[in-house]
Parts: structure tokens; C-alpha cells; sequence
């Protein structure tokens, strides 16, 4: 089945950095609303998933993305001794893993247990985390789905913590409140690839979490790369593409949605990539576009894949 509700969540680490858009499936077409902050309709992060819910009736599902990694390098699993994912995930912040979630402020610190690094610039490399981790190079923090694309960097190791491209902070605040409450508190909540694929998952009162990468979208609907997002004309001239294709896929798009599109997106570049988000995930969700994930087992117990990614280099 089709998901009545879908929800994509571009994430940070403050409030004012977690943008959200979502489209509801009305009589066999999608109509989508604009970007809004998450806090403005949900509050804290551990309500998203409750107000989510909160939507739906038992007939209906929901597919969730959030642009976070959802998932560990399987190195540093086995490493570390995890089983796999879903289970740590319900054990991070107690007991063994209670620094988990704590940077590390020095490299004497650092462990397979608190893995975060460094708690700030100045002094720090990334030959720190390495050594004391027991790695000799960065691609081997790096899960499959983050490794370097024929048209796409590879992407920063969960476990770094600066830079630009760093997702470390958004991570830990998705994991601890917002993944973790969800798994312990419900029974409803799937996380892909983990619990299965997509199709399988998508079942009457279900809620289907997924990692989102707007990045990897952007040449679904441009056919390239988009560098500059940070600049509003760059996203007024994508806005197109994204007109052009909710054209052709019958979407219905509420005003403000439209206008967000042809004015570049005022509010910003997270706003912009909700809604790119969104795009892609509708793309998977109505089958236009394969989830992508391969078949290994190591996908499903620990590192999780990027939905609608199929490139393996």
C-alpha cells in the first residue's frame, strides 16, 4: 500500500534548524504542504513521532524521513561487539553506553563507547579518533551508503564532529530523542531497512522510518549535482524542476508551498531541502523510484541505507 501520510524531516542539531514538509495522499494523489519548523507543530523532537501518530487512523500509514544517519559503520560494530542497530539504539545513554552521547573533550577520552569527536576545534585530528577507536583510515568509519559516489563526495564520518558537512550533532539528538523514545514506547514505529523493505513495511497503522539524503535527490529532478543551495537564486532556478515534476506526477501543491518554490525558498536552505525531501521520498513511495538498498546482511543489522540510493560506485 501507499502511505496516506508522508513526512520529511531536514534535521539539526537547534530547533530553528529542523524543517519539516509533508504530503497526505487524497483520493489517489498527493497534495503537499509547505516547509515549516518542526518545534512550531510537534515541539520537542520526542512528540514528532506521538504527533505523527496523532494523524493517522488504523487504516493509514506513514512514511517518515529524516536526513540523519540512521545506522553505524559495520567496522565499528563488530569492533565494538553490537549485535545490531535497533537493539543499541535502546541502550545508548545507560548502563555501559551511559558517555555515548557525550563528545569527547580530549583524544584520552575517546572510546569504542564514546566515539564522538572532538567537543571542539582547536588542537584536535582526525588521527585522534582513529588510534583510539583502532582504524586506520576515515572510509573505515564510514558506512557503505556514505562512501564516495561517481557524483557525490562521500560523506563525513558519523563520528567526526566538525566541518560543514558534519551530521554528528543532528544525529545524536535524532537518535536519543527521537528514534529511541519511538522504539521504546510503541510497537507501530518500523524502522527500513532494518524491519524490511519498503513495500513489506508499508502496513495499516504503521509508522516506516527511513534516512533521507536530499543531496542525492537533487539530480533526480535537475539531472545534476546542485552546489549551491545556500544562494536563493540557485534554489528559485531548482524550484522549476520541482514544478516541472509535480506536474508530471499529478502532485497537488498547497499555496504556500508554491510560493516557498517560486520565491527560492526565503526562509532557507533547510526549508528547501525538506521539500526536495519530500520530492525524493514520494518518488520511492509511488514506485517511480527504487529504495535501493542492497542485499547484505550487513545493511540490515547495522548501517542502514539511504532511501532511493542505488549507486555502488
Amino acid at each position: 500500500m501507499q502511505p496516506a501520510h508522508i513526512y520529511h524531516c531536514d534535521w539539526g542539531k537547534a530547533a530553528q534548524k529542523r524543517w519539516s514538509a509533508s504530503a497526505i495522499l487524497k483520493h489517489g494523489r498527493y497534495t503537499l504542504s509547505a516547509a515549516g519548523r518542526i518545534d512550531k507543530w510537534a515541539g520537542e523532537p520526542k512528540n514528532l513521532i506521538p504527533a505523527i501518530r496523532r494523524n493517522l487512523n488504523s487504516l493509514e500509514c506513514a512514511l517518515v524521513g529524516f536526513d540523519f544517519p540512521i545506522g553505524i559503520p559495520a567496522r565499528y560494530a563488530r569492533t565494538a561487539g553490537i549485535k545490531e542497530f535497533k537493539a543499541l539504539l535502546l541502550q545508548l545513554g545507560a548502563g555501559p553506553w551511559s558517555n555515548f552521547f557525550d563528545y569527547a573533550r580530549r583524544s584520552e577520552e575517546i572510546s569504542l563507547r564514546r566515539p564522538f569527536y572532538p567537543f571542539k576545534p582547536g588542537g584536535t585530528k582526525q588521527s585522534h579518533l582513529l588510534r583510539a577507536l583502532g582504524f586506520q583510515n576515515m572510509d573505515q568509519l564510514r558506512r557503505q551508503c556514505e562512501e564516495k559516489q561517481p557524483e557525490r563526495r562521500a560523506a563525513c564520518s558519523l563520528f567526526w564532529t566538525l566541518g560543514a558537512n558534519q551530521v554528528s550533532r543532528g544525529a545524536i539528538v535524532g537518535w536519543r530523542d527521537v528514534l529511541a523514545p519511538a522504539l521504546k514506547n510503541s510497537n507501530d514505529v518500523l524502522f527500513r531497512p532494518f524491519d524490511g523493505k519498503i513495500p513489506d513495511l508499508l502496513q495499516p497503522g504503521k509508522i516506516v522510518i527511513a534516512e533521507t539524503y536530499p543531496t542525492e535527490y537533487y539530480r533526480w529532478f535537475s539531472g545534476s549535482m546542485l552546489n549551491v543551495k545556500g544562494q536563493r537564486h540557485s534554489r528559485t532556478k531548482f524550484g522549476d524542476f520541482l514544478l516541472n515534476r509535480a506536474a508530471k506526477r499529478n502532485l497537488e501543491l498547497e499555496g504556500p508551498l508554491h510560493q516557498q518554490i517560486e520565491k527560492g525558498f526565503p526562509e532557507g536552505d533547510d526549508a528547501f531541502d525538506a521539500v526536495v525531501g519530500l520530492f525524493g521520498m514520494i518518488e520511492v513511495a509511488t514506485g517511480e523510484r527504487q529504495s535501493g538498498e542492497p542485499h547484505d546482511e550487513k545493511i540490515t543489522r547495522w548501517e542502514g541505507w539511504i532511501l532511493g540510493q542505488t549507486s555502488l560506485q
